[in-house]
């Protein structure tokens, strides 16, 4: 669910877990899913007839469907990676995504991982007034202001990757944000890279002591703690540093997730060199338009991309289904869209769509939509997701006159 919804109304730039359960019932309730929803039904493939419908599994009595949308996302198991003398810590062990009504009140914390789930497991740790807590992180990561004007500008990077004139944004964050803590800003990995972490208060727990950050190395796991090499900024991962032992009463293994699997699609898209993510706007393979892996095939992107680009798709799917073939996007110029991206961004130092930005968002829209006058009726509803019921109309028009022109519509794919 996007706050892109013409319903969905947030009271905050950020809202917490019950405006979003709020407004996710509200919606479920209005569009009736309860009677659209199948629960505890696993998908083995996805496949389409001779008619170019989708079936599930092969069984028909899923029915017949003209699209597909998965939503599997990108966050699926735990990871859990054994440590060496693990079993030696007298403690708490619990993986980040495992904190529902535990509570860290007074405890001594070690939060090993330094990525996002880390981020998440501090701000749990310092509102539920631990003692102490130590994130132990095996490399810098850039951290952003949860700020929207600041990530929409950050993420206006027209080249859509790391140039020579990154320093820019990243010597004013570590100016104006980073300030006294500017040694925990990466040196070798540039801010178009890697996916930032977005979080304002991180960097203010450090100043009130209530948290530290140490980068190093997990040497084992002790009765009271963990082991750990401590390395100097700049310094590799597995290099040299300072021995130390860092306290706990309880652990955190902010260590990530697996990746869900999309093998259920039909194995022609994941051949070539149009696997994903190279996929036409990172989420539909060309040969067939009509699946769109909704937030499945992200690897890394920036500040607010993802808000209007998760809305986007699914609007563009329903755009795709709904419209007349000149409007509907053809496999020869997906391709070519893939090709021309990978082309503008071939001496990025990460693969092409590896990095997202608002700049592929820029491609697509003067290549794709801008030049193509039957899609401009859409871009309302693509966009903002507003005015569907006018483009249906006139795409209904559209096929009056092919068919009255003797351009019989065929089917897509």
């Amino acid at each position: 669910m996007y706050r892109f919804h013409p319903s969905v109304k947030w009271t905050a730039g950020y809202p917490d877990r019950q405006q979003i359960v709020s407004q996710i019932t509200q919606l479920w309730k209005r569009y009736g899913l309860q009677e659209r929803t199948k629960f505890n039904t696993r998908v083995h493939s996805v496949r389409q007839d001779t008619y170019g419908r989708w079936t599930i599994n092969n069984d028909t009595s899923f029915g017949h469907f003209d699209g597909v949308l998965a939503a599997v996302g990108t966050c699926g198991d735990p990871k859990m990676p054994r440590m060496p003398n693990q079993e030696a810590f007298k403690g708490e062990i619990f993986h980040s995504s495992k904190l529902d009504g535990k509570t860290a009140a007074g405890k001594k914390v070690i939060i090993v991982g330094g990525g996002a789930s880390a981020v998440e497991a501090l701000e749990f740790v310092v509102h539920t007034d631990a003692a102490s807590t130590s994130v132990l992180a095996r490399s810098d990561k850039w951290i952003i202001p949860r700020n929207v004007f600041v990530d929409i500008l950050l993420a206006l990077n027209i080249f859509g990757r790391e140039t020579i004139f990154s320093w820019i944004p990243e010597t004013l964050l570590k100016k104006f944000f980073y300030r006294d803590l500017e040694d925990l800003a990466p040196t070798s990995d540039g801010l178009f890279t890697e996916t930032p972490m977005v979080n304002s208060d991180i960097f203010h727990q450090i100043r009130q002591h209530k948290a530290e950050w140490l980068r190093g190395d997990i040497i084992s796991f002790t009765e009271n703690g963990v082991r750990f090499r401590q390395r100097a900024k700049g310094i590799p991962k597995g290099g040299p540093g300072r021995e130390i032992d860092v306290k706990a009463d309880m652990m955190i293994m902010a260590t990530g997730y697996e990746r869900p699997s999309l093998a259920f699609l039909p194995d022609e898209c994941f051949q070539g060199d149009y696997h994903p993510p190279n996929w036409y706007l990172q989420v539909f393979p060309p040969e067939h338009v009509s699946v769109c892996c909704n937030n499945c095939t992200y690897v890394n992107a920036i500040g607010t991309v993802s808000f209007p680009f998760l809305n986007q798709n699914p609007a563009t799917l329903l755009d795709i289904n709904q419209d007349t073939r000149p409007a509907r996007p053809q496999e020869y110029w997906m391709k070519r869209w893939i090709d021309m991206t990978s082309h503008l961004k071939s001496r990025a130092p990460t693969r092409a769509f590896d990095f997202f930005t608002y700049a592929e968002l820029i491609y697509w829209f003067v290549f794709c939509v801008a030049i193509n006058p039957f899609r401009w009726k859409w871009a309302p509803f693509v966009f903002l997701g507003v005015g569907d019921a006018l483009p249906k109309r006139v795409a209904g028009r559209e096929e009056r006159v092919r068919n009255g022109l003797g351009m019989k519509m065929k089917r897509f794919e």
